[in-house]
């Protein structure tokens, strides 16, 4: 029997935040990781996809040096395994700064399956030990069991994994998820994907950056059905043009594997059920929270009816067990199930368990990006959220063609400002070229409830993309400019 301040069950971006924190805090951590440090979003989701997506936008840009600026060059191939292997080694040095931070902060980190035996105790069976900041930092394969005492709380940060589909189980070769679809063998000529949100687009943009036939269906009415209306429309009219074939409302009737791929048989929103064949299929119709094998049971905790861990008290993200503490993908909406909110999520309870009383997570004002081409980038509400609320909304959108910088990229996209009548902002959303980078400034637009007025007031750079945000600013506070 050991016994510890906090425990932490689960490395991802939400465990090792809140560990970090605690240990900065003066409390004794320990957590426990059957896998690797750093999750999901580290090791197959986030970093190795954004790699990918980096390589994709090199590979665009010799297309459009050649067709549009006149350079006489041509991609001769791609060299997957040179590329896979500089996509690894970013993950391998992210996985050793994590590590590294958490033996700094002296954070005890167990490699092994962390169960629940009651609200404050949890049994680690050990797969093999990571040494934290101090020594005998835990069971080393082969030790067996041992069981740990929380004395001020214990936090669940399990995560998630891809949603699998009855009959279309993944064999990472024909058929394959999020998880696993970077790690396929070799470059397909022809992808299905299976899910329109912002995990299966960047996927579709990714493997048609790589040479690759790709269809992408999606089963709502329109692409990344939780953003605003105008950016589905603007995305997938970009995606369109770089010759993705999407079809929305379409839903899958049934697939098979063949010798040389999948068979699928979507039926559109209009018309008969279309055919079609691909080397591979992409599942990216969303994630379901990890619990298997957590004993939630025995800490007296109840998971919703979509499996999440939804906490009884949102400003403290405690559950119904007094002590146990919950943050990342197994929270429920309003939870958004992103990285970056995980973070925020870490922060807030490794100060809770330290006495503090930290400000509850805001939500509204976590950004939104999909990374794909052209990208988009949103914070705050819809227009038609806004609208349902009861919000008295005004409108205003600018092309980001309608400013110099947009022009030298060529690639279309705009800005749109959703803000109450006389009021604060309430939501921005951008699609095009480098938009993730763009949408910090409208996190804090958007969470100090600044009004049009007050943001026109500063001068953004010329000539840049983000120009376009301020020119929108200064059309609303009536002060246009370039845009009448």
């Amino acid at each position: 029997m050991h016994e510890t301040d906090v425990i932490v069950i689960g490395g991802g971006t939400g465990g090792y935040s809140t560990a970090l924190r605690a240990a900065a805090l003066g409390l004794e951590v320990v957590l426990a990781e059957r896998d690797l440090v750093g999750g999901t979003c580290l090791h197959r989701g986030c970093i190795p996809s954004k790699a990918m997506l980096h390589a994709a936008e090199l590979i665009d840009g010799i297309a459009e040096a050649r067709e549009r600026w006149g350079v006489k060059a041509s991609l001769e191939s791609v060299d997957w395994s040179a590329l896979t292997a500089t996509r690894d080694d970013i993950v391998a040095r992210n996985h050793r700064g994590v590590e590294g931070h958490l033996a700094h902060a002296g954070v005890r980190v167990l490699r092994g399956t962390a169960t629940l035996t009651g609200p404050r105790t949890v049994r680690v069976t050990a797969t093999g030990r990571t040494p934290g900041g101090a020594p005998g930092a835990g069971p080393a394969a082969g030790d067996g069991d041992e069981v740990w005492v929380a004395r001020r709380g214990v936090v669940l940060a399990t995560g998630s994994r891809p949603r699998v589909l009855p009959g279309l189980e993944p064999d990472g070769r024909r058929v394959v998820t999020s998880d696993d679809a970077l790690f396929a063998p070799g470059l397909p000529e022809s992808v299905t994907v299976l899910g329109g949100g912002a995990i299966g687009v960047e996927y579709a943009s990714l493997h048609r950056s790589m040479g690759a036939r790709v269809t992408l269906v999606e089963a709502a009415d329109r692409l990344v059905p939780l953003e605003d209306e105008d950016i589905s429309r603007h995305l997938t009219r970009g995606l369109k043009k770089r010759g993705v074939q999407v079809l929305t409302g379409a839903r899958l009737e049934g697939a098979e594997r063949t010798a040389d791929g999948v068979r699928a048989t979507v039926r559109p929103a209009r018309g008969e059920p279309l055919v079609v064949e691909s080397e591979r299929l992409l599942v990216a119709v969303g994630r379901v929270p990890v619990t298997d094998g957590l004993g939630l049971a025995a800490a007296g905790i109840a998971t919703d009816a979509r499996g999440f861990v939804p906490p009884a008290d949102w400003s403290r993200l405690e559950t119904s067990v007094p002590g146990v503490h919950v943050v990342g993908d197994l929270l429920p909406p309003p939870s958004p199930g992103l990285a970056h909110a995980s973070f925020a999520e870490g922060l807030l309870v490794a100060e809770v368990l330290a006495g503090r009383t930290p400000r509850p997570v805001e939500y509204a004002a976590v950004p939104r990006v999909t990374y794909s081409a052209p990208q988009t980038a949103a914070v705050g509400l819809t227009e038609a959220q806004a609208r349902a609320a009861g919000h008295r909304v005004v409108v205003n959108t600018m092309p980001l063609t309608a400013v110099a910088k947009g022009m030298v990229h060529g690639q279309g996209g705009m800005v749109k400002v959703v803000a109450e009548e006389d009021g604060p902002v309430l939501g921005v959303h951008l699609v095009g070229p480098h938009v993730s980078e763009m949408i910090a400034e409208s996190q804090l637009v958007v969470g100090w409830d600044a009004e049009p007025g007050d943001i026109a007031q500063h001068i953004h750079p010329h000539p840049t993309l983000s120009e376009a945000v301020g020119e929108a600013y200064l059309t609303l506070a009536g002060r246009g400019l370039h845009q009448q």
